[in-house]
């Protein structure tokens, strides 16, 4: 078979395979098979054990559960709760100000977790009853949930930049410290567009009355503040501190966070042997779908690549003549169109042996590339038919939120995603600085 032929039969196959429901880690899966065996015989099956083993095998990946156990106890302690309570007081006053907590407490949530789903999720129980309560606009309370909930698959400590540090043979500290800055520019952008769209239209956004704010006194909310911010702090200076300060690996660091966020549940009382047992369950299972997706695509990746399908694909993006930056636009428009079918973890193993030999071939640094990748895959969760953050909201959202409006919600943050993916391109120190700073 010829590398054109191949390149386009599993690509169709793919999306065949795809829109017919079938699960992704076994349409990519079924695909390599399928052109393993016609195009290199039975052999091509000894190279899908060999790359199962060195998946199994992989070290840097063994963070994965250690991050998601550290989400799942999280998620039973309380302290997003707690955050969210002592920011709505902190910001209610203000037109629009829950949105905004929301947005907060996602950002420090996601600085917590590394998962998108936990954060929506909880996020969603927490904060959509409240906003319905004061008259939010349902597509803006919406729209903050999905948005702010995607922000912990980007800041650190996060499952997907673990995944691509893998994959594209780089530091997992370096990834983690230059996607700080981008992390924290989009949740700057949400909160200056929530502001912004309150103050013209405020009934979007309703104030919290005075009376409501001063049934909190100054100092029950300084304790508050200090109650609900300091543990999740001392989370994230444990484990991304110790990663920065050369003191452990990331998957040393993961045993550290869930050894902390083990604590913290302790500590706020919410420790209970069956929310062990869900915790640890969750856990099985979340990782389970992870490594099955990422054997699947590194199976479909092996034989695509091996088959000369890469190189097909590379010719044709370089093959275009836009030159650098054109090239790069392109590049990120596959990205986006992928989002809208493929989940992350396939989409970073099917671009990643493609995107990067191009990106070096155009001089881009490895790191400013690929966190620019990851701010690109953030529209990925919000894209429809298939953005993950729209079913997690619909699925424990109040029965008066329609899918529409989570739909319509969601859209101007994807595209101030696409704004803050402009601002990392025009200014690549947002993402380079620290990275060097902190990692060198």
């Amino acid at each position: 078979m010829s590398p054109e032929f191949i390149t386009i039969g599993m690509f169709f196959g793919l999306m065949i395979g795809l829109f017919m429901g079938h699960p992704l880690a076994f349409v990519l899966g079924g695909l390599a098979v399928i052109f393993g065996f016609f195009g290199w015989g039975p052999s091509s099956f000894y190279m899908f054990l060999n790359q199962t083993w060195g998946i199994m095998d992989n070290y840097i990946l063994v963070c994965i559960p250690l991050f998601i156990f550290m989400a799942q106890l999280l998620d039973q302690s309380g302290v997003a709760e707690e955050l969210f309570d002592t920011m709505r007081y902190l910001f209610g006053p203000i037109r629009g100000g829950m949105a905004v907590a929301v947005v907060v407490v996602a950002t420090l949530f996601g600085a917590c977790t590394g998962i998108i789903g936990a954060s929506v999720v909880t996020m969603g129980l927490l904060s959509m009853p409240v906003m319905l309560k004061y008259n939010y606009n349902k597509r803006l309370a919406s729209g903050a949930v999905c948005a702010g909930g995607t922000l912990g698959i980007l800041i650190p400590p996060s499952i997907m930049l673990v995944v691509m540090a893998d994959q594209a043979a780089t530091s997992v500290g370096k990834l983690f410290a230059g996607a700080v800055i981008p992390g924290l520019i989009l949740s700057g952008l949400y909160i200056t567009y929530i502001l912004i769209r309150c103050w013209l239209k405020p009934a979007d956004g309703p104030a919290i009355s005075k009376e409501e704010r001063q049934s909190v006194s100054n100092f029950q909310l300084t304790k508050m503040v200090l109650k609900s911010m300091v543990p999740p702090v001392i989370l994230v200076v444990g484990v991304l501190g110790s990663i920065f300060a050369g003191i452990a690996t990331p998957t040393e660091a993961a045993g550290v966070g869930a050894v902390i966020a083990f604590i913290m549940t302790l500590a706020y009382g919410k420790f209970t042997w069956s929310g062990l047992k869900t915790a640890v369950v969750n856990t099985a299972k979340t990782t389970s779908m992870v490594i099955i997706i990422l054997v699947g695509a590194a199976c479909f990746s092996s034989i695509f690549m091996g088959s000369g399908g890469g190189e097909v694909v590379r010719d044709f993006i370089v093959g275009i003549g836009f030159g650098k930056w054109g090239t790069f636009i392109i590049m990120m428009v596959i990205l986006f169109f992928l989002g809208m079918f493929i989940d992350w973890i396939g989409i970073i193993m099917i671009t990643f042996p493609i995107f990067l030999p191009i990106a070096k071939e155009l001089g881009f640094d490895k790191t400013w590339f690929v966190v620019t990748m990851a701010v690109m895959l953030q529209d990925s969760f919000l894209t429809p038919p298939f953005g993950y953050a729209l079913f997690y909201l619909k699925g424990v959202a109040p029965p008066e939120v329609k899918t529409s409006d989570i739909y319509w919600g969601a859209f101007p943050f994807w595209r101030l995603m696409e704004l803050g993916l402009l601002i990392v391109v025009i200014w690549p120190a947002t993402i380079t600085w620290l990275a060097n700073v902190l990692v060198g």
